[in-house]
Formats: C-alpha cells, structure tokens, sequence
C-alpha cells in the first residue's frame, strides 16, 4: 500500500535520509527505533512534505509523487493521505477540543461545519473525552491534549498515521492513556508508522520493528526477532543500552 524508494533528505550537505527503501503493507503497524538523530523524525515528515526530500519516490496506493519534482497538488494529495500525530500535540489554542479535530475536515476536506463538528463528536466519544468538547487546550492536561491531536489524526481517514515520538512531551502519568490509545487504534488495524522510544510498546503492538541509524535503515523484522536475536551489532548495542533504563516484557 505505501512504498518509498531511496528517499534522500539533506541538511546543510548532511544527508539525514540516505537512500530510504520501506514498505508498508495496509494494517501493519511499523514502530522506528533508534538513536536520537539518525533520521527517524525525519522520515516522518518527509513522508507528507513537512520536510521536501530532495530525491525519492513516495507512493500510497495509486498515488505516486516524485520527490525532487513534486508540485502543490501533489504535496496536497499526500497530506490526504496521511495524518500526523505531533509530540508536542500542536493542538489550536484558540479552539476548542472539538474545533481542533473538525479543522482539517473543513479547510482540508471542504466539509460543511455541522458535517465535521458531528464526525468531530464521534471522534471524541471514540477518545474518551465527550465531556471535553468545549474545552480549549489549556484546560486539558497533556495525555488530554495528545488524545485531542490523535483524534484528529483519526478524523482524517487517512491511508497512514504517522506518530512522531507521541509521548515524549508527556509526563510519565499521561503516557499510559496515550498508549492505550494507539494500541485500540491497532487492534482496529489502522496503518501506523510510529517513531518511538517506548520499547514495550514496540514490543506489543508492532508487526514490524525498523532500527535507523546514520540516516539508513540497518535491520527491521518482528518484534520477536529484532528483540531477542537482533544480528546487526549496532542493533545490539543500542538495545543494550535502552533496555538498561527501560526492561522490556519477557517474550513468550
């Protein structure tokens, strides 16, 4: 369903994205590990032109766009069809819960307002927060105010959602609600490309685990596998590192 073909970002003549291949098939859920700035974000956001890659082939289902020749139509298209899910939840302030999640189906789908304020309010039933309708950001608290962005990642019916780390601006009381979340996302087989560093979430969520390093793509498999038996040593060491602070469920 999507496929990215040496996609190749560039900073300051750095290259942060070195020939990215990947493939996501629809239903799978794909967790990004790896050590912090080697690219994971990156990847994200190239992939809806948050960031403009400056080489590459980006396709989603029978959209296929050219990076280095991609056009307006082109970069609306792809943001159709995906929804970002920010670790800073860059939710409106001036809107309230149910305004955040109605935007993008108003200015981005061209619904009517009473059309995307009633698939608004199914969102927020689905999320939990029904009664938080009318409440503006400030008022929510940070696992509330991430729910709200995710809810209107979920409201977009996009191909894919991209998770950029969603849980690190959280403190440690909220992420539980978060992940719980995205877990019900997964077991309704939503397409998730999720970049993270909570390993157990990896671990029981994940299809498919890919661990990024220097801008490529150095070893992917299931969690089973990437876990236990990682064979890249690099794989090894940053696992050996991360599951020093934070132990990961014993596989069965």
């Amino acid at each position: 369903m999507i496929n990215v073909r040496h996609l190749i970002k560039r900073f300051g003549g750095s290259a942060v994205l070195d020939g990215i291949d990947l493939s996501i098939e629809q239903g799978e859920i794909i967790v990004v590990i790896g050590p912090s700035g080697t690219g994971k974000s990156t990847l994200l956001r190239c992939l809806n032109f948050l960031e403009k890659p400056e080489a590459g082939h980006i396709t989603i289902g029978d959209l296929c766009v050219d990076a280095a020749h991609a056009r307006r139509d082109d970069i609306l298209a792809l943001r159709r069809r995906t929804a970002f899910v920010f670790q800073n939840y860059a939710l409106f302030a001036n809107k309230t819960a149910l305004e955040n999640i109605a935007e993008g189906l108003i200015v981005v789908n061209r619904w009517s307002k009473n059309k995307a304020h009633s698939r608004a309010h199914e969102i927020l039933e689905r999320i939990g927060l029904a009664d938080k309708a009318n409440a503006y950001p400030a008022s929510l608290s940070g696992g509330q105010q991430q729910r709200v962005g995710i809810g209107r990642a979920m409201a977009a019916q996009a191909d894919v959602i991209l998770f950029d780390e969603p849980t690190s601006s959280l403190d440690p009381e909220w992420v539980e609600e978060v992940l719980a979340l995205m877990k019900q996302l997964a077991t309704e087989r939503q397409t998730m490309l999720v970049v993270t560093h909570e390993m157990s979430f990896a671990q029981d969520v994940a299809d498919r685990v890919i661990f990024m390093e220097g801008g490529r793509i150095v070893e992917q498999g299931p969690p089973s596998q990437l876990f236990q038996a990682p064979k890249d040593p690099r794989t090894r060491d940053f696992l050996r590192k991360v599951l020093a602070n934070q132990p990961i469920n014993p596989m069965g």
